[in-house]
């Protein structure tokens, strides 16, 4: 499923328009975005959690060369899904 796709459903499961499903939509992400911008955490309760995790820099190998190479540090975003969504899953 695709954004569009994600809107279209969004808007026939609400009863609302397209338009207002994509502004809810946008909503949703930016709001989501800024918050683990700000080093927070975001949870769905059954749903999953995003947070930001840290990662150290690191040597690593370029794997056409063989030579190594430093990898830097960065954030990276993690999601831990939910007891809801990982049993309509399996």
């Amino acid at each position: 499923m695709n954004k569009s796709e994600l809107i279209d459903a969004i808007a026939a499961d609400a009863g609302i328009t397209k338009a207002a499903a994509k502004l809810a939509l946008e909503s949703f992400l930016g709001n989501v975005g800024e918050t683990l911008k700000k080093g927070g955490r975001v949870s769905l309760v059954g749903f999953g959690s995003w947070s930001v995790s840290a990662r150290a820099a690191r040597d690593g190998r370029n794997p056409q060369t063989g030579k190594t190479i430093q990898i830097a540090a960065k954030n990276v975003v993690k999601f831990k899904a939910g007891a809801e969504l990982e049993g309509a899953v399996n």
